[in-house]
């Protein structure tokens, strides 16, 4: 494995320190080996200087311009709501650094193809922050099946069910998340893009999709409801359903992948507990504890692929699958 930066340590700078930065991802940057961050920016000065002072960062920018050509910054992750992903994104390249990008990777596929394409022509790795395809309970899913615990996969069911201010969404006075203009669709586009890049991650390429969409509640431009039913190139088949505009009583998130002899079952947000179900055997369920940093496992990956230590499983090609894939769905 080569390196993709020349120096020895992994050097952040991250723009838009928003909400994600607090616990979920850039404190991990400062805890794993050989990487730190170097410099934040935000384009609230107050709030860029507030950020960097809590968590003891010596440096901040309230331009990104500024931040990405820092000669000290050698990484650059982009925790920007989706509209200006593909904008930084060309920043970073073009200064030649690695770009570690949050989720959903862009408004549109086709933005994703220009990120991906840019990177690519700088020489630059392109990173997406799908971080389940690292923590443990989901990897337990992964190893169950590839043991044939299930036997052969049939077909994976995904469900989710919330009302119009989903609990799992923080923050909601901004309500950049269901502003097309700014997220590329509603919840749908937040919260499956996770679940169908995991499915991704098991099964490989989703090859073809197709669905409903429709916006049952009226609270904003995006849509509510979407259904689909989806192949994978190796054959299982899929089916969906996600609708944020249901009653309290509603309120699910399950996913069941079902095989010839068993099925595992398990929630894509919360609990890290897998359920495995076989013919003739006692049901049993795997629980594990979660990083106080949820993205740490994926950060380390990323870490290790640019100092040559490793391989990241979540890439800007897999990354821009997932939104295709939203599109099929959401918009046929």
């Amino acid at each position: 494995m080569n390196k993709k930066i020349k120096e020895n340590q992994v050097n952040w700078g991250i723009v838009g320190v928003g909400d994600v930065c607090e616990v979920k991802s850039a404190p991990a940057m400062n805890l794993i080996t050989h990487s730190r961050i170097e410099a934040v920016m935000r384009r609230n000065a107050d709030k860029a200087q507030d950020y960097a002072r809590r968590h003891q960062i010596e440096k901040w920018y309230s331009d990104a311009d500024a931040l990405i050509n820092d000669p000290k910054v050698n990484a650059i992750y982009i925790a920007t709501p989706p509209d200006a992903h593909l904008e930084y994104t060309i920043k970073a390249a073009n200064a030649s650094k690695p770009v570690y990008v949050e989720k959903p990777m862009a408004r549109t596929h086709a933005e994703c193809q220009e990120m991906v394409a840019v990177c690519q022509k700088a020489g630059v790795p392109l990173y997406v922050a799908y971080y389940r395809r690292a923590l443990p309970h989901f990897l337990k899913i992964k190893a169950l099946i590839e043991s044939g615990a299930i036997g052969d996969v049939r077909f994976v069911e995904v469900r989710m069910c919330k009302p119009l201010v989903p609990d799992i969404i923080t923050h909601q006075t901004n309500h950049w998340r269901v502003n097309p203009e700014v997220s590329g669709g509603g919840y749908f586009y937040d919260l499956a893009s996770h679940q169908l890049d995991f499915l991704d991650f098991l099964f490989g390429p989703i090859r073809k999709a197709s669905g409903y969409s429709a916006n049952q509640g009226g609270q904003y431009k995006a849509e509510d409801i979407v259904t689909a039913s989806f192949e994978f190139t190796k054959g299982v088949l899929g089916t969906g359903s996600w609708c944020f505009a249901s009653g309290g009583v509603s309120d699910k998130d399950i996913t069941t992948i079902v095989g010839s002899s068993g099925e595992i079952s398990y929630a894509s947000f919360g609990k890290a507990e897998v359920t495995l179900r076989r013919d003739g055997l006692d049901e049993k369920v795997f629980s594990f504890d979660l990083p106080q940093h949820i993205q740490q496992p994926l950060i380390q990956q990323v870490v290790d692929d640019l100092l040559g230590n490793g391989t990241c499983v979540s890439t800007g090609e897999s990354g821009a699958r997932t939104n295709q894939v939203m599109e099929w769905m959401a918009n046929a």
